[in-house]
């Protein structure tokens, strides 16, 4: 075993700030590394030391594995934690830093590798008997091939990039005449996001619930799961709202599927945190998607359930310590929800939506927690993504966080940008997130930006009814509209229609 005394974070914002106070409570030194468009930002003033890698794109400064290393070798830096996106599931970059002398905080460049190849990830935990989804078990080039192939399988079928994520080189193809373009623009998309045209043909599973294990591993071969995360929740392929534990399963499912998790981990010999990512159809079939080898951003949810700290854990298992707890310690306490703050237009299909916040003020209160990396008057820039912070509510049981969310959703305060702060309200006061009957197809079923605009004016309405009850009957007259109209100017409703019509 080996004690860490300094941890370098190779990453920016929340994720950042996450991994660098948990470091602090263990007495573990910190550095941050930053482009210069983050010169000013919060995890670079709350690091012990703090490096200038670059430029403000990511190539010219997150992306520089080798300068990152040498900023290591410079400050005598014990291990880096790579966050998630960025290097995190860079095989190349985790090898680097093995060579180099370093811990690197998660699994074996090897494991990375593997799992990075959804192909690969495929045929390595096949001897486990994991469900799949029916489809080719290697690349596909010959078109006319996986043509006939593809009719075997049956329309729909979905055509997916091997490497990567996030929706990338993916395709839905409904019938064989679609399907020679779908494929070449599947195969471009990948090439070009990727720089690996590689893709194979699945069924398409039309309304399934995306459900994820959560997985932790140490060096001594303990392998365990900390149960569920429901993330059906999506626009684009990525993820927006989830929650812990899911609405569906049974805990007889639960263990199943927490089982064959644990055996995905196996296959490829994991150590540290990771995420198993589940299809489950309408009938509760579940299928393999594929693994993350990472931590996931949607990791405080579990933490929340299970009481535990994901990144703290990370750190032990890396310095190549036991896991303390087994399988049978762990249980679900309670539920909780996060809702992905986005800098983002609900009302304009979701597109980004740079500025700067003009203003900034996080809820607070029993069972709310907000991981961000911003504060008022800073810039959102626009080289990165665009999350501003991710909104977790716990509560004793699922209608409580749900509550608990709302309200908070009702007292953060953010103006200068559009935010996805008023589509979070919708969907978790919708009839069908309420009841759990809903799945990956949501937004295509229920919402609209008029849907959501019509919200927003009915709420704007109300404020201005209320205004003008006070008005009348409070004796007080314009003393006692002064103080309830700057009561009211807080409101988030009216914050979101002030900035519509900015």
């Amino acid at each position: 075993m080996k004690k860490i005394n300094k941890i370098l974070v190779a990453n920016r914002g929340e994720i950042a700030l996450r991994v660098m106070r948990t470091a602090k409570e263990m007495g573990i030194k910190t550095v941050a590394v930053y482009s210069e468009a983050d010169r000013n930002a919060l995890h670079v003033r709350f690091a012990d030391e703090a490096v200038c890698v670059g430029g403000p794109k990511s190539s010219e400064s997150y992306l520089r594995g080798d300068v990152i290393i040498d900023v290591c070798k410079q400050l005598g830096v014990d291990a880096i934690h790579p966050g998630y996106g960025f290097l995190s599931e860079n095989a190349g970059f985790a090898q680097k830093v093995k060579e180099a002398g370093l811990i690197f905080i998660g699994p074996s460049p090897e494991a990375i590798e593997l799992m990075g190849s959804k192909l690969a990830a495929k045929a390595a935990v096949a001897k486990y008997n994991i469900p799949m989804v029916p489809g080719t078990e290697e690349a596909i080039t010959d078109i006319e091939e996986a043509k006939q192939i593809a009719q075997q399988v049956g329309f729909p079928i979905l055509i997916k990039a091997s490497a990567g994520g996030g929706g990338k080189g993916m395709r839905i193809v409904e019938n064989v005449g679609q399907f020679e373009e779908q494929m070449q623009l599947a195969v471009s998309e990948a090439t070009s996001a990727f720089g690996d045209g590689s893709v194979f043909i699945e069924k398409y599973i039309g309304s399934p619930r995306h459900i994820e294990i959560q997985v932790l591993g140490d060096t001594h071969g303990n392998i365990l799961h900390l149960f569920e995360r429901e993330c059906s929740i999506q626009r684009r392929h990525q993820k927006v709202i989830e929650e812990a534990p899911s609405a569906i399963l049974t805990p007889e499912l639960r263990a199943e599927m927490g089982r064959c998790a644990v055996d995905v981990a196996k296959a490829c010999d994991y150590v540290g945190a990771g995420t198993v990512e589940f299809l489950v159809d309408e009938n509760l079939n579940f299928y393999f998607l594929e693994m993350n080898t990472r931590l996931q951003v949607e990791h405080p949810v579990t933490e929340q359930i299970t009481g535990l700290d994901l990144v703290k854990e990370q750190i032990l298992v890396a310095e190549g310590n036991p896991l303390s707890f087994a399988q049978e310690d762990l249980e679900i306490n309670g539920h909780a929800l996060e809702l992905r703050v986005y800098a983002e237009d609900p009302t304009n299909n979701f597109l980004p939506d740079i500025g700067r916040l003009e203003t900034y003020k996080r809820p607070q209160g029993l069972g709310v927690r907000v991981d961000d990396g911003f504060e008022q008057g800073m810039d959102i820039p626009i080289y990165y993504d665009p999350m501003i912070a991710k909104l977790v509510t716990f509560g004793k049981d699922r209608q409580e966080a749900i509550d608990k969310m709302i309200r908070a959703i009702d007292e953060y305060q953010i103006t200068g940008i559009e935010t996805t702060l008023p589509f979070g309200k919708y969907v978790l006061q919708h009839e069908a997130f309420v009841s759990g009957n809903f799945d990956t197809k949501f937004i295509e079923r229920y919402y609209t930006p008029d849907v959501l605009n019509l919200r927003l004016d009915v709420e704007a309405e109300e404020i201005g009814v209320a205004l003008a009850a006070m008005l009348l009957n409070d004796s007080k007259g314009k003393n006692a509209i002064s103080q309830n109209a700057s009561n009211h100017s807080n409101s988030n409703a009216s914050n979101w229609r002030k900035n519509r019509t900015r």
